[in-house]
């Protein structure tokens, strides 16, 4: 798909702002049905979602948010979120869109994981199905000098090139070798629009979480997917991920890390699934 497809897209579904109780969301939407909730990764925005909104507005309500930090969404108040930071604010703007609802489908992508499976162990019983797409795993559990100096190294680049810089350095490896050079500046224009002190906490908070840890607390159906081309979720790591929770893996074909754009109708057909687990009850945290 071309930069100006998705453009066109991105003006098809605007952002739109809700005041919480917690402080202003930034979200996209689109279709009536079962609701469908997309988390985005770090280095990106509710734009990394318009395949989904585009094609699956006909079976879901689409919702994708800009996390809190990005966009005009307000920030966490803690310098050094934790995951519940963001799932509080997650339930807090569903909460004000429908206090009555439906368990809902959640899925995230990338550091958007940590956020999903914390906010699905928060309320397990508001959520059907978790869907984990690239999943950054975070480096909670790594030695604490691996993780400090993974972390000055995100903030580093970002203080010493910008966001537009950031995204002129990284941007190309969010994708496979063979991407359409119009999705790749689709999504290097996405990572430069990031605003730096969202992405900050962002990165302490994949600094210091651990996804298989938050995944116990998880009660629903949970599905693990990467593309096989993914350098910087690697599959291996991925697929690991699931055998470790006792989750299926489907790889998406030989793609990069934004997945939900170059493999859109892959990750469309995941979301339209429907698997469940009878031998778990509803919100029963995972064996």
């Amino acid at each position: 798909m071309h930069t100006q497809d998705l453009q066109d897209l991105a003006r098809q579904w605007p952002v739109h702002a809700l005041d919480t109780p917690q402080g202003r969301i930034g979200y996209r939407r689109a279709g009536d049905g079962p609701w469908l909730v997309l988390l985005h990764g770090i280095g990106s925005a509710s734009g990394s979602w318009l395949r989904q909104l585009q094609a699956l507005s006909r079976s879901f309500t689409v919702l994708a948010w800009e996390a809190p930090g990005y966009g005009c969404s307000d920030p966490v108040a803690a310098e050094r979120p934790a995951p519940a930071d963001y799932a509080g604010r997650l339930w807090s703007w569903l909460d004000v869109l429908a206090p009555a609802r439906p368990p809902i489908v959640l899925a995230g992508h990338s550091l958007g994981c940590l956020m999903a499976a914390a906010a699905a162990g928060l309320r397990p019983q508001q959520v059907r199905r978790l869907v984990l797409l690239a999943p950054a795993q975070g480096y909670g559990l790594a030695d604490p000098a691996l993780r400090q100096a993974r972390l000055a190294d995100r903030l580093d680049m970002l203080a010493r090139l910008g966001p537009t810089g950031l995204a002129a350095q990284r941007g190309a490896a969010m994708l496979s070798p063979q991407a359409d050079p119009g999705l790749r500046a689709y999504v290097q224009s996405l990572m430069a629009a990031i605003r730096p002190a969202g992405y900050t906490q962002a990165a302490h908070l994949l600094a210091d979480a651990d996804l298989a840890g938050l995944l116990a607390a998880v009660g629903c159906p949970v599905t693990v997917a990467s593309g096989s081309a993914d350098t910087i979720t690697p599959a291996a790591g991925c697929s690991a991920l699931a055998a470790r929770v006792g989750a299926p893996y489907l790889s998406l074909g030989p793609v990069g890390h934004a997945c939900a754009l170059e493999a859109a109708d892959a990750v469309n057909g995941l979301l339209l699934q429907t698997p469940t687990d009878p031998d778990q009850e509803p919100g029963e945290p995972r064996p």
